[in-house]
């Protein structure tokens, strides 16, 4: 893995997604002078889980997906969007969580912590089940976040009861939607090297 980590991008839509992690460590430095400290701690947290898409050899247009709604949930949040634009934290939910829940069941599956849905007599909808748990429980975890950083942090991170469900709800939706698209997502960036050995592939 941290040979697919290191090696140079292949292909236009990977240096696209080389250059989102780029834009990333820029944003730390942006952010951290515009707006403090905890905002680029925020965008180095991002930085960091973008990098999981590369570790993984995931498909360049996932990565680029993944790499575009993290900057994107993260500026919104160091802007402030979610207070002035209530709407903007639901879609953001839906496509984070959604991504994320993917992530983290294909990283699963490759650590062979759980079982590979493909294995399976229904793969889809196994691996359907599967994502919508993890995003579910990333939704939880985050709330939780939320609740500390609104209590400990800064009083102006916005929770609630409602908003609490409604983001569960739309996190658990994109979860849905990113497990039952799984035998797309979990397909692997090929190397040159790939592409020459596997022509048929195209």
């Amino acid at each position: 893995m941290i040979r697919t980590l290191l090696r140079a991008p292949a292909g236009a839509a990977e240096v696209v997604a080389d250059v989102l992690r780029l834009l990333g460590v820029v944003s730390i430095v942006v952010a951290g002078v515009g707006w403090g400290p905890l905002s680029a701690v925020s965008f180095a947290s991002a930085v960091v889980v973008m990098l999981v898409p590369r570790l993984l050899g995931l498909r360049p247009s996932f990565d680029i997906a993944f790499g575009a709604v993290i900057l994107a949930s993260t500026w919104s949040s160091v802007l402030g969007v979610y207070l002035t634009t209530r709407w903007w934290d639901l879609p953001m939910h839906f496509f984070t969580n959604g991504l994320c829940a993917a992530l983290l069941y294909i990283a699963l599956v490759r650590l062979g912590v759980v079982a590979d849905a493909a294995t399976l007599p229904r793969p889809t909808l196994s691996a359907a089940v599967v994502t919508t748990a993890l995003g579910l429980s990333l939704g939880a975890l985050w709330e939780f976040f939320e609740w500390f950083g609104h209590t400990f942090i800064d009083g102006e991170i916005y929770v609630g009861y409602v908003d609490s469900l409604g983001d569960l709800l739309w996190g658990g939706l994109g979860s849905l939607l990113a497990g039952c698209s799984m035998r797309f997502l979990t397909g692997r960036s090929r190397t040159p090297t790939d592409r020459l050995s596997s022509p048929s592939l195209g």
